[in-house]
């Protein structure tokens, strides 16, 4: 190739050191020098999403810091008011994003790629990535109600029409509801908004078309309020059907300012029904009066699917209605039920389940808005809680497209440069068989040999003078592990994949692969061991690092994989339990686990791993971890994937992560019916005060690897009533009691369900 010889970085130096610029080959080389070598520096999946990301904050940088006279979303009035503890300094920030309020949570209907975001003040917006919906109510003496700017307001998640999101914000006599949802209208899904205002002395409610969203600006070029049909036209492919009429509209452009300030009084207002903005900071307000203590509720439909058909059939009201109730309950009608007694644990699993069957329309994503595209890794974790929930169809469904996203050379990439997704995809595909109990189809398996065969090549030589001898090569982390480094997670990964493909191909007949896949895991098994007699720490004292050549850090979280969820080490095995101490000792932050390494702050998936270990060990900090979890939950149940340790926001990625809501599945699912190799384990992690008089505790029914099981407790008079009912794919499992009444210990069950009674044990 002529770029091999074409001297460019010569020509790359001449020119920067030209126009006056640091050497950027030079930097580069130095960056190259923190990392272990590498195939990939970064995937380009990573460089493509940050300068997209950082694309919409530099447009920040300018839009928003010149013009706070506007009216902004919530973390813009948090993170700009130098009296607020979400401030951050601008001076040397090129780029102007959201790292104090990433929450958000997502409305819509099971099956459907539309999902609409709603912001911690009630922002509406209704397409990814699209302008907003806001509503505001200016009072009888031109006192203003901006929701944006209340330091309190109330929010909840719902089951009212399928999902809810309802929005209170109160001041001075006024209040504000907004209550967010979609439904079914003809062939379209519809997101609804209703707007119900209230004002002692009266005044008007204002409902705005904005151009942000909660990452930052959006462009709106032109905005029409079709006068007629009480329609708002945006970007001449968005309609907003208003009922009833607004009283008055008013528009106004970036030049003119925001609407908001000629609604004040500080600026000319627009006239006419339409208006078009080279800058893209169009913004638009319809007006409704309010009677002196009367309520008023105005409704705003936005057709998710772009056509003007769809409004008209919104505004002409003849488009037939279908029930979101109806639909969710079809969609959850057979998913694993759980049962507490603790009225927060009870909200967040329901809330939990709902958002991965909301985050998984036929794809799975972990989010709704910033990370609403297909990882491998996310979808193992987030397909597995979907198994535990008996959601098998749908996550069948992904899976077989698996093959589609596979290379030539047996490749399931992510990102390239990452080394964990073939051992994933393998336990994700051995999962399937093990909790359905049936075969997979041919073109699956075909798919598993060829990525057991691309495993097979990537491992590197055993015979190479280093401590990463027959692992897998260097790679780029995207569980931000640190640079480039021979991470352990894939490593564990890769064996945990090897192990599930020896059991699939034994269990469809192919002996001679699983005799190679039994080989092939026992050389990556030894080299990892080998690796292990090499480390810079003690294993058995401190744990197991990120990688051979680390110390132990925030990183390490990611060898906590070999104990949870990969089961490849035995539960008291002393490496994994010193890795979880310290991390649980010195990489803690306010009783969650602090990722310090590009996430900084808070993770909530990543805790509950450290619960899991906790939990598979019988240590009762389990749940002391589970308590700092549900404590972090946003008021309507989400988790961002990292908080913020201050603000309690979101500051990193995605504002309702779907991997974070699969963990607290998988959470309560395991203190009920924990899976081990060669037995269930029953109750592991219920807690004594869960157990009072009269209580009624359940889960189920959950497939296993043993088949599918349901597990009930009942207290009455202080007697703990056990039922265990399970339909098992061949004999019944050995079982662990693990109640809080006694010691562990195994039952024999014989027939499809037993009866056990235990004593409720004396309060600590």
């Amino acid at each position: 190739m002529w770029l091999q010889w074409f001297p460019w970085k010569y020509i790359v130096r001449r020119v920067a050191r030209g126009k006056g610029f640091i050497d950027p080959i030079t930097i580069l080389g130095h960056l190259h020098r923190f990392q272990e070598p590498s195939e990939v520096a970064e995937p380009l999946e990573l460089l493509r999403a940050g300068m997209v990301f950082h694309a919409r904050g530099l447009l920040n940088t300018k839009a928003i810091q010149h013009n706070l006279d506007w009216v902004w979303p919530y973390w813009v009035t948090k993170q700009f008011d130098p009296k607020d503890p979400s401030f951050i300094p601008r001076a040397f920030s090129v780029t102007h994003i959201n790292l104090t309020h990433r929450n958000w949570t997502a409305v819509g209907l099971p099956g459907e790629e539309e999902m609409p975001v709603v912001d911690p003040r009630g922002l509406v917006m209704p397409f990814w990535d699209s302008w907003s919906l806001d509503a505001w109510i200016q009072g009888a003496e031109g006192e203003w109600l901006l929701p944006c700017r209340l330091s309190e307001a109330s929010q909840e998640f719902n089951f009212e029409n399928g999902l809810t999101v309802r929005t209170r914000c109160r001041g001075d006599g006024i209040e504000l509801t907004m209550h967010t949802w979609v439904e079914r209208i003809g062939s379209s899904p519809v997101c609804r908004t209703a707007c119900r205002a209230k004002s002692a002395n009266g005044g008007t409610l204002v409902v705005a078309i904005r151009p942000y969203n909660p990452e930052g600006v959006s462009f709106i070029q032109s905005l029409v309020y079709d006068q007629e049909e009480a329609t708002w036209c945006v970007n001449d492919a968005d309609y907003v059907v208003l009922s009833p009429r607004p009283d008055q509209v008013r528009l106004s452009d970036y030049r003119t300012g925001d609407v908001f300030s000629a609604l004040c009084g500080r600026s000319d207002l627009r006239d006419g029904h339409e208006t078009s903005c080279n800058v893209g900071l169009a913004t638009g307000a319809a007006l409704f009066q309010l009677r002196p203590g009367a309520e008023t509720e105005v409704t705003c439909d936005i057709p998710l699917r772009h056509t003007l058909e769809a409004a008209r059939g919104v505004r002409s009201g003849t488009a037939a209605r279908e029930s979101a109730d109806n639909e969710w309950q079809r969609a959850l009608k057979h998913t694993c039920r759980v049962q507490v007694p603790d009225p927060v644990f009870q909200r967040l699993y329901d809330q939990a389940v709902r958002t991965v069957v909301l985050l998984s329309p036929a794809d799975v994503y972990p989010g709704p808005f910033t990370y609403r595209r297909f990882w491998f890794r996310d979808a193992a974790f987030m397909l597995n809680a979907m198994l535990a929930l008996g959601l098998v169809k749908q996550a069948h469904g992904v899976i077989e497209r698996f093959p589609e996203r596979q290379l030539r050379n047996g490749y399931y990439r992510s990102q390239e440069g990452e080394w964990d997704s073939n051992g994933q995809v393998l336990w994700i595909l051995n999962r399937l068989a093990e909790v359905t109990g049936t075969r997979l189809s041919d073109a699956l398996i075909a798919s598993a040999k060829k990525g057991t065969a691309w495993l097979a090549k990537k491992r590197l030589s055993d015979a190479i003078p280093e401590a990463h001898a027959g692992l897998l090569p260097a790679g780029f982390s995207a569980e931000h592990l640190g640079p480039n480094d021979y991470y352990y997670w894939d490593d564990f990964w890769a064996l945990a994949g090897w192990r599930a493909a020896q059991q699939l191909f034994s269990f469809h007949g192919h002996h001679a692969d699983a005799a190679t896949a039994e080989h092939e895991g026992s050389l990556l098994e030894a080299a990892i061991e080998r690796s292990f007699t090499r480390l810079r720490v003690d294993p058995l004292r401190a744990g197991i690092p990120a990688s051979p050549h680390r110390r132990m850090d925030a990183g390490a979280v990611g060898s906590l994989a070999a104990g949870y969820p990969l089961a490849l080490y035995s539960p008291d095995d002393p490496r994994v339990l010193a890795t979880v101490e310290t991390l649980y000792r010195d990489f803690s932050v306010h009783g969650a686990f602090f990722q310090d390494m590009i996430h900084s702050g808070l993770n909530a998936y990543l805790t509950l791993h450290m619960a899991q270990v906790l939990l598979r060990a019988g240590d009762a900090r389990a749940w002391t971890l589970m308590k700092t979890i549900a404590g972090l939950a946003s008021s309507t149940g989400q988790w961002p994937e990292a908080i913020h340790p201050q603000t309690g926001g979101g500051c990193m990625g995605d504002g309702q992560h779907g991997w974070a809501a699969a963990e607290w599945v998988l959470m309560l699912r395991n203190c009920f019916v924990l899976e081990e190799h060669d037995r269930l384990i029953i109750g592991a992690g219920i807690p004594r005060h869960w157990l009072g008089t009269d209580t009624v505790l359940a889960c189920g029914p959950t497939p296993t690897r043993f088949g599918t099981v349901s597990v009930k407790l009942t207290v009455v008079e202080q007697t703990i009533h056990l039922s265990i009912e399970g339909n098992w794919h061949a004999e019944a499992p050995t079982m662990e009691l693990a109640l809080p009444s006694e010691e562990r210990r195994p039952v024999r069950v014989g027939s499809q369900s037993i009866m056990y009674n235990a004593p409720v044990p004396p309060l600590p």
